[in-house]
């Protein structure tokens, strides 16, 4: 039986630090590919809000939600673009293992944003199109919810389950 070599983690695998840098970048990136583009779809489309003529015919209340929004967008655009920049930056520096983690710190809140955009997204839409603010925020809530629930707390109770295996696997 092989001893473990310093420099690789204890986690089933056989790669090394930078090996392992290497393989969270590209995961990374294709986690960047899907999201990226549904935030620039949807940062285009707010764009566009402005310039329709009814837009002038929306409360002051739905004009600041919609300033909102798209400021929210906006930065989820650059959050979830951040993380390229970055990489083009240090590229060649040898500070990848640090790269990953700057970049995955960016992406993560990149989503953060990207869920408050589409929540008040949908709210501004549901304001619009119902005339009616007695259900709509429930609608909202429970939409956010379930983003919540699925973006963060399945993973979050996966991950501690994980840890918690392999915790009581250490004390055996």
């Amino acid at each position: 039986m092989s001893e473990k070599r310093d420099d690789r983690p204890d986690d089933g695998r056989d790669e090394s630090a930078q090996e392992r840098a290497d393989r969270k970048w590209g995961d990374l990136l294709q986690e960047i590919r899907v999201a990226q583009t549904g935030v620039q779809i949807l940062f285009g489309f707010l764009l566009t809000v402005v310039f329709q003529p009814t837009y002038r015919q929306l409360s002051d209340q739905d004009q600041t939600l919609y300033m909102v929004t798209i400021v929210l967008g906006a930065t989820a655009t650059g959050a979830m673009i951040g993380p390229v920049a970055f990489h083009r930056i240090v590229s060649g520096r040898l500070v990848k293992p640090q790269a990953v983690v700057w970049a995955s710190r960016m992406t993560l809140l990149g989503l953060s944003l990207l869920l408050l955009t589409m929540v008040s997204s949908l709210l501004l839409v549901l304001r619009t199109a119902t005339h009616d603010d007695g259900y709509v925020p429930w609608i909202v809530a429970g939409v956010a919810a379930l983003y919540i629930l699925w973006w963060l707390v399945i993973p979050l109770a996966l991950r501690m389950s994980k840890s918690a295996d392999k915790e009581a696997r250490q004390k055996d």
